[in-house]
């Protein structure tokens, strides 16, 4: 009886530790795109970002890195120079006025169809005792000017790990670090950094951008 007991108890025992794993696991929600199609941009203005890191240059670097990918993914993006030069001679010469300028100003003078706002929250070269590291850390959104709704956001995420120093010893690991801080402070990995970013918020899989009305599938033949 025992036995029999003990035989029922192991063949379900899988099937209740399967039960409790998978209520532990959390699905993540498909993004939500109702209102991205329902809108369907076809231009977007791209604001220089709000800049709440250390590094003062992170806006403008940051910008020359984001039109191309936003194009490939089949919208038409307004040239950042032109627009940001636009904005600073209409009284507007920071970032941070520039992105509280009204949607419907922005619709009536430019014409866009939604704007791309950015928050960069970290950007540069990371440094601890034996190891480095470029990151690049923020929010993207995009609004439509028409009815001022969020069409589109995900978080904006590029990291640039140096470990050459894990079998290096404790010696060459601070010869190591204190090189990689040398060439650091004269090369800038942040550009390579923030179009990896860009690639990752709007490719990603589940809630990347949806292509916009001028996409070209690269794998099309002529």
């Amino acid at each position: 009886m025992h036995f029999e007991f003990k035989t029922q108890i192991l063949r379900v025992l899988p099937l209740i530790l399967f039960g409790l794993l998978t209520g532990c696991v959390t699905v993540p929600q498909p993004y939500d795109y109702s209102a991205l199609r329902e809108e369907a941009p076809r231009s977007i203005l791209v604001i220089a970002p709000v800049n709440n890191s250390i590094e003062v240059d992170a806006s403008y670097t940051y910008l020359s890195t984001i039109s191309e990918p936003l194009a490939e993914k089949g919208y038409y993006v307004f040239p950042v120079s032109v627009i940001d030069t636009f904005l600073k001679s209409n009284g507007l010469p920071t970032p941070a006025e520039m992105n509280g300028i009204g949607l419907d100003k922005i619709r009536q003078h430019i014409g866009a169809d939604a704007v791309l706002y950015v928050t960069l929250n970290e950007w540069g070269q990371k440094f601890n005792v034996f190891s480095s590291h470029t990151v690049v850390k923020g929010q993207v959104k995009l609004v439509s000017t028409k009815t001022g709704n969020t069409l589109w956001q995900a978080p904006l995420y590029g990291v640039d790990n140096d470990n050459n120093n894990v079998n290096h010893g404790l010696l060459g690991a601070l010869i190591s670090a204190v090189a990689t801080q040398i060439i650091g402070s004269i090369s800038d990995n942040t550009p390579r950094v923030a179009r990896q970013a860009n690639h990752n918020a709007l490719n990603a899989r589940e809630r990347g951008l949806l292509p916009g009305p001028y996409y070209m599938r690269k794998n099309v033949k002529n």
